[in-house]
């Protein structure tokens, strides 16, 4: 129910340009807390610098691992072709997507990839909420991944478990992920903490939602005095999108880049968006949401 529930908040009206930034911030906020299950933690805001290709001081490790998390994440990759859904493909940018080397390859990249869809069809009958769960475990048991991996596999499952969502391209855990990977106990044990991570990520994404929307009416409330439709255009272009710059906003919007880097700078001061480079130039912004 909290994931139909979530689902269905997602079936925004058209013309708000609040889904797509919605799904991107879900996708980057989920990925920060892989990252630190894996014990690789990087701030999300980092990780939004380095998806815009600017400069972060940073483990290139965790970038590259983050990187290809919200792609899949955000839909990249094909679930009933694991080479493509992991960028094993031989094309030189899937190569840069992936997490890190050391993992089985051909014959045996086969082999495993045949074993682990062999294994997975015998829970066919499950609900697919609970497949993905045993998928998961499986996933981690089998060499499709480098040994102790949870990034891929946890997005594997998180894609696997949307199929039947209308709006949704995976299913959230949010922090409640990080409670997941203590769980142990009896298969229903894990089984229940796995349903119970489910309900949690799902309602708090839905209240994540609300809140964006909230805040996009607030600042539409806020700038109502400022004369035309610019401000408008301006505010949908940056929730629409996490990290923005000036130039990508003057295209989003339909406005010159003298009258975005003008509005940019005027909702700075009115609180609204906030600078995160510190730079004068090649500066990137985002919505105080």
């Amino acid at each position: 129910m909290a994931l139909g529930r979530f689902d269905g908040a997602l079936a925004l009206p058209d013309g708000t340009g609040l889904r797509p930034g919605a799904l991107s911030r879900l996708a980057i906020r989920e990925t920060e807390t892989l990252l630190w299950v894996a014990g690789t933690p990087l701030p999300a805001e980092d990780l939004g610098r380095d998806m815009m290709e600017a400069r972060a001081d940073s483990d290139p490790e965790a970038l590259r691992a983050g990187r290809w998390a919200v792609r899949r994440l955000q839909g990249r990759g094909r679930l009933e072709d694991l080479r493509d859904f992991l960028a094993l493909q031989p094309a030189p940018d899937l190569l840069a997507d992936l997490p890190w080397r050391g993992r089985a390859t051909g014959a045996e990249f086969d082999a495993a990839e045949t074993a682990f869809r062999a294994r997975l069809a015998e829970a066919e009958m499950l609900h697919p909420l609970t497949r993905a769960a045993f998928g998961e475990v499986l996933w981690r048991l089998s060499d499709l991944s480098p040994e102790g991996d949870v990034i891929e596999p946890s997005c594997w499952a998180a894609r696997a478990m949307a199929g039947a969502c209308e709006h949704a391209g995976f299913v959230p855990f949010g922090t409640a992920r990080r409670g997941l990977r203590l769980a142990g106990g009896a298969p229903a044990q894990r089984l229940a903490a796995w349903y119970g991570a489910i309900a949690t990520g799902a309602r708090d994404a839905r209240t994540e939602l609300a809140r964006l929307a909230a805040r996009q009416a607030q600042a539409l409330r806020m700038t109502a005095r400022i004369k035309g439709a610019n401000p408008a255009r301006v505010i949908a272009a940056l929730v629409a999108t996490p990290l923005v710059t000036a130039a990508m906003v003057a295209e989003d919007a339909g406005v010159s880049r003298d009258t975005a880097e003008r509005l940019l700078a005027r909702l700075a001061g009115m609180g609204l968006v906030r600078e995160t480079t510190g730079a004068s130039r090649f500066r990137l912004w985002t919505a105080r949401l």
